[in-house]
């Protein structure tokens, strides 16, 4: 597994199976702040799904000056989870992500604030299948691209991850592309632009309504 350093000074992954970066190399953590933490509105206590864990940029971001949060990251490879071991992490996100680099020695840590990250590891396509349906506040969707991983994206998946979601939860991911938001919609979605970060195109937020 190669680590790139992106231009926040922030380290992703690249994967060789999959040809891809797990973040944009624009800026990892400023991804996991700007498309999926904030673009949310996380608060404390709220129940969240982080569907591909990766290196868990994601869910420790949105730990930081929050309590209570129980969230659950679905993860098929080990090695990715293995590796925040020893990745450098900018200072923003620090002291949040040394609590829980850890996490795959027995994929479930909880900090000082009472926020706990539980992974389930294996195809997240199945995995889902075990999780308690209308539980959902807030869902960050980060698998690699529909390019490369289609089944991930289709209209199938946004309807088991809707079937999770709390009325009014949301969902957050880097996808605009037509197909992806018109199967999102196929499942019951709302559909709005998220933030622009990195690039031309807008996130997607999307709303169980």
């Amino acid at each position: 597994m190669k680590l790139v350093k992106t231009r926040d000074g922030s380290f992703t992954a690249f994967s060789e199976i999959a040809g891809e970066h797990y973040h944009t190399v624009s800026g990892a953590i400023e991804e996991a702040f700007e498309k999926h933490v904030n673009a949310l509105g996380i608060e404390n206590g709220m129940h969240i799904l982080d569907f591909c864990f990766g290196l868990g940029y994601n869910s420790i971001a949105a730990c930081k000056d929050h309590n209570n949060l129980q969230i659950i990251g679905l993860e098929n490879d080990l090695k990715i989870i293995e590796a925040m071991k020893d990745i450098k992490i900018l200072d923003i996100l620090k002291t949040e992500f040394d609590v829980f680099r850890n996490i795959a020695e027995n994929l479930d840590v909880t900090d000082n604030n009472n926020n706990r990250i539980q992974i389930l590891l294996g195809d997240a396509l199945q995995t889902i299948d075990e999780l308690p349906g209308e539980t959902f506040d807030r869902v960050f969707f980060d698998p690699f691209s529909p390019k490369k991983q289609p089944e991930m994206w289709s209209e199938m998946i946004f309807q088991q991850i809707y079937n999770k979601m709390k009325n009014g939860a949301k969902l957050s991911t880097y996808s605009c592309a037509r197909q992806i938001r018109k199967n999102m919609i196929s499942a019951g979605f709302k559909v709005l632009d998220g933030p622009v970060i990195g690039r031309r195109s807008p996130a997607t937020i999307a709303m169980k309504r």
